[in-house]
């Protein structure tokens, strides 16, 4: 049995009126012929063929006996429940847009629902002998019932839309705190909000620490793909990507482009549950590149410079390090001081090959021997041993990183 076109009035007859008692009988089925429009919805609309205990399947029952009390209260003339049960449907489309799924199932649902449940409507007339005007009323009724829901949903869709960009920004923005943790939080709170975020966990992350400028802009935000969790409100403004060793995103100058010539480090690659140590490391070394130790422009990376980072991982042992293994050019001039230190680097990073010191020096051979002699007086045998040779390495680099930085304006 098709479904009656709607009464709109133009006869100028009122329509025939529907047994008040109708609509306690169709009450009293109401159960029953929920469980025949659920199947039929079922088996003809897929995304509702799912597991019992599935959202889908949670929001079809739902959803089928809100639309037929809808149904039976419009028969029995109750307009205050009729705008409760419309409300539900409204929710339904809402929740439908913030989850970011297509409204098509509900509304096939609500077509297919609505044919079926007439169908069952008109039979209980026929059994009832009930005449045509008033099967035609009914039928109104049903066409009423069905427009209203579908409305209904159709607006909180579109109230959702406007809100789904802004909502999943919401969620990307706390699974990005929750990954950025300093305490790890469960993979299965991990997991939960991830889905909600509709971002794909992957095994393995990077953290890019961008400069902050004083008069950011909207037009400002990096222009990273939509599989990157971008938190430009914090201090230095971080983006978090997925797949840093696979995705090749980091090649050439685009990555620069990208972030808009903003300088930035990009932290090393860690398994997801590491984020924060590649975020704390791209922060250090966007503070080392802020003072000149590290190069100020561009886009930096972490592994390229990771016996820097380790040197200035902790400075006031840096220090320590310094004060007892240079010990022995305090006995020099300042300027003599910092002629024997470049050449004694120079000579240990040569592997104690004097031509090879002259060349990294752009000097002549004989003057690294000269120098090589006076270093010897003030450090004596300690030049050949192993440990003091790797103590000298990292004094000694520190030392030209913040001669370095002194002189970066």
């Amino acid at each position: 049995m098709a479904v009656p076109t709607p009464h709109d009035g133009s006869t100028g007859t009122a329509p025939p009126r529907v047994p008040a008692d109708l609509a306690e009988l169709l009450r009293a089925q109401l159960e029953e012929v929920a469980d025949e429009v659920e199947e039929e919805v079922r088996n003809q609309v897929p995304e509702y063929a799912g597991p019992a205990d599935g959202i889908y399947r949670r929001n079809l029952r739902a959803g089928v006996v809100t639309a037929l009390t809808l149904f039976v209260d419009h028969i029995s003339d109750s307009p205050g429940r009729v705008d409760a049960i419309a409300a539900t449907y409204y929710e339904l489309g809402r929740a439908v847009a913030l989850e970011g799924r297509s409204l098509d199932a509900l509304q096939s649902a609500v077509r297919i629902g609505g044919l079926h449940a007439w169908r069952l409507v008109g039979r209980t007339a026929e059994e009832l002998g009930l005449d045509s005007p008033v099967v035609a009323a009914l039928g109104e009724l049903a066409f009423r019932t069905v427009h209203e829901v579908a409305e209904a949903a159709a607006a909180g869709y579109a109230e959702g839309q406007l809100r789904s960009a802004d909502e999943l920004e919401r969620r990307r923005g706390r699974l990005l705190d929750l990954l950025l943790r300093d305490q790890p939080a469960s993979p299965q709170t991990v997991r939960e909000l991830a889905h909600g975020a509709r971002w794909p966990l992957p095994q393995y992350v990077t953290v890019v620490a961008l400069a902050t400028a004083p008069d950011q802009r909207d037009e400002d935000r990096p222009l990273v793909g939509s599989d990157a969790l971008v938190d430009m409100e914090s201090r230095p403004p971080r983006i978090l990507l997925p797949d840093p060793d696979g995705s090749g995103r980091f090649g050439g100058r685009a990555f620069a482009l990208a972030l808009r010539g903003r300088p930035a480090a990009i932290g090393p690659a860690v398994p997801l549950t590491e984020a924060a140590q590649s975020l704390r490391w791209a922060v250090r070394a966007l503070g080392l590149m802020g003072r000149g130790i590290l190069p100020r422009q561009g886009v930096l990376r972490c592994a390229d410079h990771l016996s820097t980072l380790l040197l200035h991982s902790d400075e006031s042992l840096l220090a320590q390090l310094q004060s007892r293994a240079l010990t022995p050019l305090d006995a020099v001039s300042e300027g003599q001081r910092a002629r024997l230190a470049e050449t004694l680097l120079a000579w240990l990073l040569s592997g104690s090959n004097v031509a090879d010191a002259a060349a990294r020096l752009h000097v002549h051979p004989q003057t690294v021997r000269y120098r090589l002699r006076q270093l010897e007086k003030l450090f004596g045998d300690a030049l050949q041993d192993p440990g003091t040779r790797l103590d000298l390495i990292l004094a000694l680099r520190a030392e030209a990183l913040r001669n370095q930085e002194n002189l970066t304006p």
